[in-house]
């Protein structure tokens, strides 16, 4: 478990850092990557090249670990994530990573999940619920 989590810490760490230190020596060949909000990367050099793209557009700002569930050859991840990108818009979400291992100990799937961090009580002013106008968040 303990090898798992130093993985995804390293895969964290190169978003924070904007620098592929070894995409390639912790996806399979074959990963399937899944962001929260719709986009799906298929194998290692896709992900590299979505990882080193991104980062002329963006920086990562934080990407905090909570937590660690492992079950079998699954790991879950909790985190919080913030970003700004070029034009200046700061996105901030918690969420979680399903990640799957290969035999070599190599990720082979990863799906991302987000959750708004901008929650209120939709019966906070009585029985019929009160939701918020306007567009939902992307995940």
């Amino acid at each position: 478990m303990e090898k798992r989590e130093e993985v995804i810490r390293r895969w964290f760490s190169m978003w924070l850092e904007a620098k592929d230190s070894g995409i390639e020596e912790i996806f399979a060949p074959d990963a399937v990557y899944i962001e929260s909000w719709g986009p799906e990367y298929h194998g290692a050099a896709l992900i590299r090249h979505w990882f080193t793209e991104w980062n002329t557009r963006g920086r990562v700002l934080r990407w905090d670990i909570r937590q660690f569930f492992h079950k079998g050859d699954q790991t879950v991840v909790q985190w919080d994530f913030e970003n700004r990108m070029g034009d200046g818009k700061v996105e901030s979400f918690e969420g979680m990573s399903l990640v799957r291992w290969d035999a070599e100990g190599k990720i082979a799937f990863l799906q991302e999940f987000g959750c708004n961090r901008d929650r209120y009580n939709p019966y906070a002013d009585g029985d019929t619920p009160r939701f918020r106008e306007g567009q939902a968040m992307w995940f």
